[in-house]
């Protein structure tokens, strides 16, 4: 444990920050989930709605560095070609 006013500060933002990203990278994860529950199902209209949630969902996580900004780029290509074999 740390001693310092500052270092004990320093834990509790960084225990915040950590719940805020594993709250944001399990939102991601879930949404896309549900893209290739759809996807798999052949749902069309369903796919084409929950796709533009993950893309959002990605943008956001590369914004605020919880992936890799071609991580979410590889992920919305893969994604997209999925959506397109759909249609």
């Amino acid at each position: 444990m740390p001693n310092i006013k500052s270092a004990k500060k320093r834990v509790k933002v960084i225990e915040k920050k950590t719940a805020i990203n594993t709250a944001r990278k399990t939102a991601l994860k879930t949404a896309i989930k549900k893209f290739e529950a759809a996807a798999a199902a052949s749902d069309k209209d369903n796919a084409a709605v929950l796709f533009k949630d993950a893309v959002k969902k990605l943008d956001q996580a590369a914004a605020h560095n919880i992936i890799h900004k071609n991580k979410a780029a590889r992920k919305k290509s893969q994604m997209a070609i999925k959506l397109a074999k759909l249609a």
